[in-house]
């Protein structure tokens, strides 16, 4: 998730995760902070790890069964964070480098980690620079999500996979209730390629998670479509606003509507007897977080009279928006 930290005097933050126009203090203990983080994030992810592999993950001996998940998830995040780092390099932008975001408390975050963030603080951004960095860590991250999927899809485990993890299924049957990851674009298109065949066993959604590949895919793309709503100083909001200038709020004004629509279509299953899942009550939480923490409307960052962006740049911020539509999903849990 995109973070922030308090500005002085005429300062404007960007949050893609990064670093300041003015010197960076360097501290003695700089390195061992982000490296200390990594570690922490690497054991909570794998403790999430041995979670969803249901098993217990307080037991020791359970360890290593989450340390696939945990590779993964933190190739995800690194890839995107990354991705910001060397854009703003190239830009000869001040960053730090990652500062990985532990999470062990399973039963508010079952996926261990609330992400990772560079910090960058400047008083000007190009537009040139303010498209390069906000989509290079998106672009990075959904790449490799991608490919993390299909891998998983081309690798699935038999049935007896699941039959390991929940023995009670050979006699009682795969249950199509419980706690269900909902389905995006990409991958309800790849399983319709991939698991065509009748000798190919595709778990439900609600088993999906027991799969580190496919988990970790799907919060990939999650993670990625809630970065690139094309809202505030989210990574879609820097890449709107360099796109479009001050006509960028009408976008994110728009799409602000929209997740609130979708919050209060989930509010439908709660208050009546609807059972039909349209949209998820998590939207309205997340509309709260944006309006009043990450804000609809991008701050002023370059002048108006700036040379536009070339049409290279103008398609790279297409292709996100392309990458938002194919990755975001309206209800992504829910318990059936």
């Amino acid at each position: 998730m995109n973070q922030y930290e308090p500005l002085e005097s005429n300062e404007t933050e960007n949050e893609f995760y990064s670093g300041n126009e003015s010197k960076i203090k360097s501290k003695s203990f700089g390195f061992l902070i982000n490296i200390l983080l990594f570690i922490l994030t690497f054991f909570t992810t794998a403790i999430a790890g041995v979670f969803w592999a249901n098993k217990d993950p307080y037991q020791l001996n359970n360890f290593s069964t989450g340390i696939t998940y945990s590779l993964l998830i933190l190739l995800v995040i690194s890839m995107h964070e990354f991705g910001h780092y060397f854009a703003a390099i190239y830009h000869k932008v001040p960053v730090t480098l990652p500062y990985y975001i532990p999470f062990p408390f399973i039963f508010l975050n079952p996926f261990g980690t609330m992400g990772a963030v560079i910090r960058m603080k400047t008083q000007y951004y190009s537009r040139k620079a303010l498209l390069d960095i906000g989509a290079a860590g998106p672009i990075a991250g959904w790449v490799t999500s991608v490919v993390i999927l299909i891998v998983g899809f081309m690798t699935l485990p038999p049935i007896s996979y699941l039959y390991q993890l929940h023995p009670e299924y050979a006699i009682s049957g795969i249950p199509v209730s419980g706690f269900t990851f909902g389905y995006n674009i990409i991958f309800w298109t790849f399983e319709k390629i991939f698991t065509s065949s009748p000798n190919v066993f595709m778990p439900p959604m609600n088993e999906v998670y027991h799969y580190p590949f496919l988990c970790v895919g799907w919060f990939g793309l999650l993670i990625t479509s809630l970065n690139m709503m094309p809202i505030g100083q989210l990574d879609g909001g820097h890449i709107s606003y360099a796109m479009f200038g001050d006509k960028h709020k009408y976008i994110a004004y728009f799409f602000f509507a929209l997740l609130l629509i979708f919050g209060l279509l989930g509010l439908l299953p709660i208050l009546t007897d609807y059972n039909i899942n349209y949209g998820s009550v998590n939207w309205l939480i997340w509309a709260l977080l944006i309006f009043f923490v990450i804000k609809i409307k991008h701050p002023p960052t370059y002048r108006e009279s700036e040379e536009p962006l070339g049409t290279g740049r103008m398609l790279t911020g297409w292709f996100t928006f392309f990458i938002f539509i194919v990755s975001f999903c309206p209800v992504p849990v829910f318990e059936l």
